[in-house]
């Protein structure tokens, strides 16, 4: 079981701390336990508790009403709520949920119902993506365990994979060679790009993590790729990212190059003429919406 502080409890339900102190002290909401040294911690049942008050307290329910009722009452209506919903927010509460349970059943019942409901790509931009930037915060600060981390990342790599094999035409348009750097690991913005290439009609040769620079160039003779694409997130530090950016357009200077990733959206970096950088998946749809207007011009 895992243990959490006040401030874990602030960074996971959104509600501050101040506020948890006085709702504990009047209404006795929680009951920390105490260490050998005396301090304060929560508990899993604590953090999934506040969770659902916090919920139910966005969606208009007072609190005084919401300390009255059972537990039982206050999960079953968050559940009732969150099942019917469609904002962003109640989605990304039932799989917060999911999370602090490694409970792989409530992911693929809140990813199914979204895709029902939204479609995948939207699934991915509206509901993913959001959780994905903040269980990366939560890991940083420690908030949630690396093992919890990796236990959803891979849930949505298995569900990037399976729509890609999906997605079976035969393509025609342009050629992009998909790839991370070195020592990069964190795969699912390129998946997702994969996905949104191949939904566009083009081709994509995938390479995927940590690809030395020797193999890229071999690729690059055998597929002669009108774009590159890589995401640049934690491999490389601030100092070597110019230095990397800067030798990909020097050596590959008549292919497209595509970049982003926090290393480079975060950074004051200097992108020679070839080079794109793509802060949002928006710039990425417009970059493959220009590239279908000019296949149809020709």
């Amino acid at each position: 079981m895992s243990t959490y502080s006040i401030k874990d409890l602030e960074q996971l339900s959104g509600i501050k701390a101040h506020t948890l102190r006085i709702w504990e002290q009047r209404y006795n909401l929680l009951n920390p336990k105490r260490t050998e040294t005396n301090i304060r911690y929560y508990d899993d049942e604590d953090l999934k508790l506040i969770l659902n008050v916090a919920f139910l307290n966005e969606n208009g329910y007072k609190i005084s009403r919401i300390v009255a009722m059972p537990r039982r009452e206050i999960k079953a209506e968050v559940l009732r709520m969150t099942e019917e919903s469609l904002a962003q927010d109640d989605q990304l509460h039932a799989l917060t949920f999911c999370i602090i349970d490694m409970d792989e059943e409530g992911f693929e019942r809140v990813f199914n119902a979204c895709i029902v409901k939204l479609g995948f790509e939207q699934t991915m931009l509206d509901v993913i993506y959001p959780f994905m930037s903040k269980i990366g915060v939560l890991w940083q600060t420690g908030s949630i365990t690396p093992a919890q981390e990796h236990f959803i990342s891979n849930l949505v790599r298995q569900k990037l994979i399976v729509a890609i094999d999906a997605l079976n035409q035969l393509n025609t348009g342009k050629k992009f060679l998909l790839f991370l750097p070195e020592g990069e690991l964190h795969e699912i913005s390129l998946l997702f790009s994969c996905f949104l290439i191949k939904a566009s009609g083009h081709r994509v040769v995938y390479l995927g993590q940590s690809t030395p620079q020797e193999d890229l160039r071999m690729v690059y003779r055998v597929h002669q790729p009108d774009y590159m694409l890589t995401v640049l997130t934690s491999a490389l530090s601030s100092e070597t990212t110019q230095e990397y950016v800067s030798s990909l357009s020097a050596q590959f200077p008549d292919t497209q190059l595509l970049v982003s990733g926090y290393q480079v959206i975060a950074k004051d970096l200097v992108f020679p003429s070839n080079v794109r950088l793509m802060r949002h998946f928006a710039d990425f749809k417009e970059i493959l919406g220009e590239i279908s207007s000019v296949a149809q011009e020709k």
